[in-house]
């Protein structure tokens, strides 16, 4: 007889711990018995994809960790880079999309919870939070109540807990209609000695449990969290946590103060899978057991089983080890920040997780079995893309309504570029975010240097309370810009009349055949001019339709537009953490796309030197209807990326600066608007496409095509270029091309400083068979910046020298009064928009969608 025909549990109790009968009989071997209820809980959490990643450890191995600014990379809490000056920056992403979709509020506002004790459990102080959301069609009344509860559940919790949300980006498509995306990625900077590690060690340690009480909210999240969503998930609302951001406020103040006094041997937050996961991974990852008595727990509910402790996912709970002797020195901090602090169990040498309650022991499990030594799947992986792709990359332009200089008929409908260039800004995609983060406190703490919406990345200053090795402590002088309250405006035009002209240093260097980012040795005190004030830039970018089309080619366009976004606010950027939001690895297509994202991830890392940290996996992103028709959200791997900013005063918006600046695009040669020119050395096309295009989506309802494709040597000059040019001084603002084209990413720039512009294409009119492919087309490798008439000279020498023929002097800014005036070559206007429509329609698409239901 087979393990399960004799097991204590019925099939449906097995499965309904989302354990596979193939597993449960791996478990009775492992233990040489039946687990019972407690253990097959704990194995249910800790064998979750959520946890222990199983379909998609394999895949996560190729991507490059090591760096020379890699201080911790995969597998603990957060990874740290070092910025140098003594520097330290831990960060991480995370997700909590299914929690999100039963009860949006809670769900999102535990995810920015969990992300943030992430990042202090290391010993940093959290300085600020991005997100990254995607929801169904906002024209839907669903749609908005989950829109509105998840942002009112991130403002709630960031804002109450004091750490500015400082960016992040908000996608709308029917994909994510029953099954919507929260991730959120948290930076911190280091502010212990030590790096704070989880693995436990010292036979006969104490282990402490901190922070708030255990209750039976949050029952099994992991395993809910790897599942597909279905309409009887509302069932599941006990699985989603409840935070309380006021309580996490005192939790990393006292565990800041505990790291400092060296009493702190290791420390693991209770996130997904709470006490069992704690106690598992600590004591795996030191190599010793830990036994820990449940009666010791402080609860907020009275007849509490073993199963629910074990699986509860209550929020603001911490695990420590000590030093013998010194944990009454730790309690005593924890309650004088009104926390809870109990020594609820040991350090011992045999490695196992051994769980007693009332006296007996109610689990006792190998911690290798649940935190390492789980189940691995090797899935086959298709031998060639699937019919949904190959029948996409057959689309082309040709299929489209011939266009005209004047506009294009679309069913019967003539619209000009004008009323397409509007419709697009319209577009809740593209259309400012301003509705969701003015809900967001983005200036506590005083160091956002960058307000969201003003750039393609957030910027933050560095400025440590505790004292290091930094300039900023080293008695340097500090420039009025870090003292006061740094707006956006401020901190631009400052920065602007604080750039001087110096040598130009080249941040790439020529190794292996290739250029490869070079990284900037910590400069010493006497090497650093004073006033010089270091900064982190941050961003979050997916771009999921491309992903969806082409999961390596998009793959790999996600992680060059996350480092193109640091390098147009002037960042080195440096690594990278992922959140992997994809459908069912177990199907043959979702594995695809799983696998060919990875390796264009891992690829395209390589290619721009930014290792990856750590990320989070969140898989069965689907959505099970009353008929059980699974429905996969796109692909989504959400790249977050930092970069490193020497001095606060060389950066800049997106923006234009002041009337007359010239306007130039980076990584466009005059004939690649006509297909003709690509990269000397590269035959990857890197014209304009409309494969894969918001502008395909939104005006002609197609998803198809092949998306843009990366130039890796051309997007690697192209962004040392555009760092080059705003550290030395010559670019006042920069801005890349992405989703709508070079159209759009002019708008912006013009609506950003309400100022218009006047733009001439190096095309004649009668040679150009598609405008909407000049106009809207998109691509990589591209960037518009503006330069002030002074710096002409010098800029175009140093484009010639660097660039050779891939750029363009394209237009002039002009006075608030004007429009944005594109024409061609023989001066016929393609686009004449005024400042104040473009506004209305950019600003308020949001608000009016939302209004109208």
């Amino acid at each position: 007889m087979s393990p399960i025909s004799e097991s204590p549990f019925s099939p449906e109790q097995i499965a309904g711990e989302r354990l596979t009968p193939e597993e449960y009989e791996e478990i009775v071997q492992r233990l040489g018995r039946h687990p019972n209820k407690a253990e097959l809980g704990m194995f249910g959490v800790m064998w979750s994809e959520h946890c222990c990643y199983k379909n998609s450890r394999p895949l996560l191995k190729q991507f490059p960790t090591e760096g020379d600014r890699i201080l911790v990379g995969p597998g603990e809490n957060a990874g740290v880079v070092d910025l140098g000056e003594g520097l330290q920056l831990a960060f991480k992403i995370e997700s909590h999309n299914h929690p999100s979709a039963v009860e949006p509020f809670q769900g999102a506002a535990t995810g920015v919870g969990g992300i943030l004790r992430d990042i202090f459990t290391m010993g940093a102080r959290p300085i600020a939070l991005l997100n990254s959301l995607r929801f169904g069609n906002l024209d839907d009344a669903k749609t908005q109540r989950l829109f509105k509860g998840v942002v009112s559940g991130i403002s709630h919790y960031g804002n109450c807990i004091g750490v500015p949300t400082v960016g992040g980006e908000v996608y709308f498509d029917p994909a994510y209609s029953g099954n919507p995306l929260v991730n959120v990625m948290a930076l911190g900077l280091m502010e212990t000695q030590e790096i704070v590690k989880s693995g436990a060690s010292g036979t006969g340690n104490p282990v402490l449990y901190v922070g708030s009480t255990t209750g039976r909210d949050g029952m099994g999240g992991a395993s809910f969290a790897s599942a597909e969503l279905t309409d009887k998930s509302m069932d599941d609302r006990p699985a989603v946590q409840v935070g309380d951001p006021f309580l996490e406020k005192s939790l990393i103040e006292a565990c800041l103060e505990a790291f400092k006094t060296g009493a702190v041997v290791a420390a693991q937050d209770m996130g997904a899978a709470g006490i069992t996961c704690s106690t598992s991974e600590m004591a795996a990852k030191g190599g010793v057991g830990i036994e820990f008595d449940l009666d010791k727990v402080p609860v907020r509910e009275s007849g509490m089983i073993p199963y629910e402790y074990l699986l509860s996912e209550s929020q603001e709970r911490m695990l420590f080890v000590a030093q013998k002797g010194r944990e009454q020195e730790l309690i005593d901090i924890f309650h004088r920040w009104g926390l809870h602090a109990v020594v609820a169990g040991t350090v011992i040498e045999e490695p196992i997780v051994r769980i007693l309650f009332k006296g007996e022991i109610a689990a006792e499990i190998t911690a290798t079995a649940l935190a390492d030594n789980t189940p691995i799947y090797h899935r086959e992986l298709l031998t060639e893309p699937p019919e949904y792709a190959k029948k996409a990359w057959e689309w082309t332009a040709d299929s489209l309504p011939q266009s005209t200089v004047t506009g294009i008929e679309i069913n019967g409908n003539f619209q000009t570029w004008n009323q397409i260039l509007l419709t697009l800004l319209d577009t809740p995609t593209i259309a400012s975010k301003r509705w969701v983060y003015r809900q967001y406190d983005h200036q506590v703490q005083n160091n956002t240097v960058v307000l969201p919406g003003g750039a393609d990345a957030a910027v933050v200053r560095l400025r440590p309370l505790e004292p290091c090795q930094s300039s900023l402590a080293n008695g340097l002088e500090v420039h009025p810009l870090a003292k006061g309250d740094l707006q956006r405006e401020n901190a631009v035009s400052l920065a602007s009349e604080s750039k001087q002209e110096e040598e130009v240093i080249p941040l790439f260097k020529k190794a292996q055949g290739r250029e490869t980012p070079k990284v900037s040795p910590p400069l010493s005190k006497e090497e650093a001019p004073l006033g010089m004030i270091p900064g982190v830039a941050a961003t979050v970018d997916c771009n999921s339709r491309y992903v969806y089309l082409d999961p390596y080619e998009g793959a790999k366009a996600v992680v060059a537009e996350a480092a193109r976004n640091l390098s147009c606010v002037g960042a080195e950027p440096l690594a990278v953490t992922d959140n992997l939001n994809f459908g069912s690895p177990e199907k043959p297509i979702g594995y695809w796309q799983l696998a060919s994202a990875c390796r264009g991830i891992s690829d395209a890392c390589r290619e721009l030197g930014t290792p990856v940290t750590g990320g989070n996996v969140s898989l069965y992103n689907e959505t099970v209807d009353a008929e059980g028709n699974p429905q996969p959200i796109y692909p989504t791997p959400v790249i977050g990326m930092v970069g490193l900013i020497p001095d606060l005063k060389k950066i800049c918006g997106q923006a234009w600066l002041k009337k007359g600046d010239l306007i130039y695009v980076l990584g466009m040669g005059e004939s690649s608007q006509n297909s003709e020119l690509s990269s000397e050395s590269s035959k990857i096309e890197t014209s304009p496409t409309l494969g894969g295009s918001e502008y395909l989506a939104a005006i002609h309802g197609i998803v198809a095509g092949k998306p843009p494709r990366i130039d890796f040597e051309l997007e690697r000059k192209v962004q040392s270029v555009c760092r080059d040019g705003i550290r030395q001084g010559w670019v006042g603002s920069a801005h890349d091309c992405a989703e709508g084209g070079i159209a759009i990413a002019l708008a912006e720039s013009c609506i950003s400083a309400k100022m218009g512009a006047e733009i001439h294409l190096s095309l004649n009119s009668e040679k150009v068979d598609r405008w909407d492919e000049i106009l809207f087309g998109e691509m990589g490798n591209c960037i518009v910046v503006s330069v002030a008439p002074k710096n002409q000279e010098i800029w175009e020498s140093y484009l010639q020298e660097h660039l050779t023929k891939m750029w363009q002097k394209i237009g002039l800014v002009c006075c608030a009064e004007s429009p944005l005036r594109v024409v061609s070559a023989d001066n016929q206007v393609l686009i004449e928009v005024a400042m104040g429509e473009m506004g209305d329609r950019f600003y308020n698409a949001i608000e009016r969608r939302i209004a109208s239901v």
